[in-house]
């Protein structure tokens, strides 16, 4: 690990066990359209060599948080023999970057090379193929009961679901325990340690994207020590392929430790929340006529229509990324936010107040936007508070002490509100352009209608108190009171940092609201000489956020003020763009935020025609022409076509099967990911669809062992929806010089640094720990052309040394 660098969290178990993180330089280059990824350590030992053109897509991948407790991570994984270097590792490789469009950028660039999940290739050759699968695990990691308890659990036909509900007689057993996720023997995550006598609480989420085809997901239950490695106490073996796709399941999971084939010893359970997502992704030109029909209206309005007459609550962020990509959602939010003035009465008390698409609306923006800026804001300072476990109390009932004691704790207070105040103040002109507009439109909506009504001098405060409504009440305060859910910190805090926390929000937001006066609890009455200090400044805060920065102008090409890394890139992507096929071009994610166009529509789609076996009603009471209406036929049409297409793949797979026992040479290969306990397995069958349904719930119970592990309350079965139809048109264009634009960010990107994970020395630890090489880089600069040679040197990144 690199001391100098200052990383969003540290590291809760030793650099020993764990491995450390080097400073390297990665440099890559394409030949022949052939890109090989160097990464040297030691400023010039070649570490490692990797040959990305023959990886798939989810062979390189972000690497969740709570892996190495970072963020900015991307997991670069191997099926064997496929790198050469100093490390006879078939381990993935960690690289870390020290900031999100670094990170992204080079994501995008890696896998611009690799291989897509695409099956159909002789069918659609113009188009690539027939069309690409995406996958997605959601996993949340409640609580824990009888964990430790042993109970043998036979598997015969006498035992049934409720033998498993059974509440061991054993007594509690004080544990400290973490979790580990594995999908396809591949380490995905884990959750924090948590204390607890048998019952501990995690309420962990893990958002698992770009997945492989479907085989298992595991979850091991360790058991930690101070003194020596963790011990494995017993596993959840789940066949995904066994859930119904987009639909929550949610219940008890048996832990379980195998003894022999016919029965396995429980050792606790845990509750899941899991949701499994698979899509099959057409050509964006599939799309056109519902894109179209998307358009048509303020994407706000199809918020609102989806979550008031279809009950889908998920739409809002595949909404989102279409507006983004197309530059109109700060646009659109505008246009709602006068529909909301014109529509709401006159008094301010209720101006902005309600929870509506609007004001959700606005809050989804300022989150995706201001990423950045709440963590250079607070992030230091919340997760200080939560490292070091400060305890605040300030109610003299609760402290039950004297005067004295409650004056010393609200000094405490005032100084930790005074620390949080000054680094939320220092990083206000890195507000994000997209953000000040938005405050900007509000602050003048606000100031009109009161001006309008006479009341410009009673209100003069009432602009600035809008803006704050959004930005404080809606984004900085919800960040404080829960910094895991804004991924400032990898756990939920204990009761006595919650509590803190609690407090110092209320005082930031007192000074949000302008307000020095009015306190509701006698005892806040001592932050007042806080609040008086630094009205002035916040209302300076709120002018700066609510007042869009001076626009950079262009250079004379006409081109964004990009880095030069970031530059190398685009060109890159622009050369190379113009001669993929449609599936492989669009396989690649849109800079600067990795947006992925086809498959949000993908989403959407599918989500709107399941809808309707529980909302038909709704859908066909609607007229003809009606723009709800229309979107459904839209998608009905899209998900026929992707069904014709599934069928074709499989009818060419099956001639295929019957000539030539080899597989496809268009379905990507499986790697085997050695990182389980168990080490590898058979891999099952490359599939772009979703399982079986699910056998019959009683027997299903019975098979509760190690092999199969399921929740006490199972999902109905069913199976996912199908590919589709091949185009009637042939469409084989070039792209366009303006179709790069896609491409483009106007901000300059940071040259900061990659990072690698390396294994410790003699680590025996079984291969439930990633351990791979660390690297670190500084921006150097790329090489010249080489003449008559044909290798390019697209991009290298370095690390400077301090």
């Amino acid at each position: 690990m690199s001391p100098e660098r200052s990383h969003w969290m540290t590291f809760t178990r030793s650099a020993s066990e764990m491995g450390q993180w080097r400073p390297a330089t990665c440099k890559v280059l394409d030949e022949d359209h052939n890109c090989i990824l160097y990464i040297f350590i030691d400023d010039a030992m070649l570490y490692q060599t990797v040959a990305i053109q023959t990886l798939n897509h989810t062979d390189v991948r972000l690497t969740d948080s709570s892996m190495f407790l970072r963020k900015n991570c991307i997991e670069i994984s191997s099926a064997g023999g496929l790198w050469r270097g100093t490390a006879a590792s078939s381990e993935p490789i960690y690289l870390h970057f020290n900031d999100t469009d670094t990170c992204n950028t080079w994501l995008v660039l890696l896998k611009s090379y690799a291989k897509p999940e695409i099956y159909g290739l002789p069918l659609v050759p113009y188009d690539g193929g027939l069309y690409r699968m995406w996958r997605q695990v959601d996993l949340v990691i409640m609580q824990g009961r009888y964990l430790g308890n042993a109970k043998s659990f036979v598997d015969t036909p006498a035992h049934s679901a409720s033998d498993i509900n059974v509440k061991a007689e054993a007594d509690p057993v004080d544990l400290d325990v973490f979790c580990e996720i594995h999908i396809s023997d591949r380490l995905c995550g884990r959750t924090t340690v948590k204390k607890g006598i048998g019952s501990p609480e995690w309420h962990e989420s893990f958002l698992l994207m770009e997945l492989p085809p479907f085989a298992s997901l595991e979850v091991f239950l360790f058991k930690e020590k101070r003194l020596t490695k963790p011990v494995l106490l017993g596993t959840i073996h789940i066949v995904l392929s066994n859930f119904r796709r987009s639909e929550e399941v949610e219940g008890w999971f048996p832990v379980a430790q195998p003894r022999g084939p016919p029965s396995s010893v429980l050792v606790g359970e845990i509750r899941m929340k899991l949701r499994v997502d698979e899509e099959i992704i057409l050509p964006h030109s599939s799309y056109t006529g519902m894109l179209e029909v998307l358009q048509s209206r303020n994407i706000l309005e199809w918020m609102e229509d989806f979550e008031r007459k279809l009950r889908l609550r998920n739409m809002s962020e595949h909404l989102m990324d279409i507006a983004i990509a197309k530059d109109e959602l700060v646009k659109h939010i505008m246009e709602y936010a006068n529909r909301e003035v014109d529509g709401t009465p006159s008094s301010h008390n209720t101006l902005f107040r309600g929870n509506t698409t609007f004001t959700k609306t606005m809050e989804l923006a300022m989150e995706f936007y201001g990423r950045t800026l709440l963590e250079d804001s607070i992030g230091k300072i919340v997760r200080k508070l939560c490292s070091e476990k400060i305890a605040i109390e300030v109610d003299p009932v609760r402290i039950g002490k004297g005067q004295k004691d409650v004056e010393r704790c609200v000094e405490e207070l005032v100084k930790w509100c005074q620390a949080m105040w000054d680094s939320i103040y220092a990083n206000r002109n890195s507000c994000p352009h997209e953000i000040r507009r938005l405050l900007e439109h509000v602050r003048k909506l606000v100031e009109n209608r009161y001006k309008r009504a006479g009341q410009g001098r009673q209100n003069r405060e009432l602009p600035w108190q809008s803006v704050s409504a959004f930005f404080f009440l809606r984004f900085i305060v919800p960040a404080i009171l829960h910094p895991y859910r804004y991924g400032l910190y990898p756990s939920h805090p204990g009761p006595t940092v919650q509590r803190s926390l609690t407090l110092i929000a209320k005082v930031i937001q007192s000074l949000a609201n302008l307000n020095a006066t009015v306190q509701k609890e006698e005892f806040m009455h001592g932050v007042k000489d806080f609040l008086q200090e630094n009205l002035q400044a916040m209302v300076d805060y709120i002018l700066v956020v609510s007042t869009p920065a001076p626009a950079v102008p262009y250079p004379p090409d006409g081109s964004p003020n990009l880095s030069h890394q970031r530059l190398q890139v685009v060109n890159s992507l622009r050369q190379r763009g113009a001669g993929m096929s449609t599936l492989n071009r669009e396989a690649i994610p849109l800079l600067p935020h990795r947006l992925d166009i086809p498959r949000r529509l993908a989403c959407i789609s599918s989500a709107l025609v399941r809808s309707t076996r529980s909302a038909d009603h709704k859908v066909r009471s609607t007229e003809e022409g009606d723009q709800l209406h229309d979107l459904f036929s839209k998608c009905v049409a899209v998900e026929e076509v992707g069904l014709q297409r599934v069928s074709q793949s499989a009818g060419q797979r099956s001639q295929l099967v019957g000539c030539n026992s080899e597989r496809p040479s268009e379905e990507p290969q499986s790697p085997a990911y050695p990182i389980s306990p168990r080490g590898n397995r058979k891999r099952g069958a490359i599939r772009p669809s979703t399982a079986h349904s699910l056998p019959d719930p009683v027997a299903f119970t019975r098979s509760h062992t190690l092999q199969n592990s399921s929740p006490h309350s199972l999902a109905p079965p069913s199976s996912l929806r199908r590919g589709s139809l091949p185009d009637l048109y042939r469409c084989n264009r070039q792209l366009s010089p303006s179709s790069f634009s896609r491409f483009l960010r106007r901000s300059p990107a940071s040259t900061d640094s990659i990072t690698t994970f390396l294994p410790p020395v003699g680590d025996s630890r079984p291969p439930t720990h990633p351990s791979s090489p660390p690297l670190g880089a500084q921006q150097k600069s790329p090489s010249t052309s080489e003449g008559i040679s044909r290798k390019k040197n697209i991009l290298t990144g370095m690390f400077p040394r301090r």
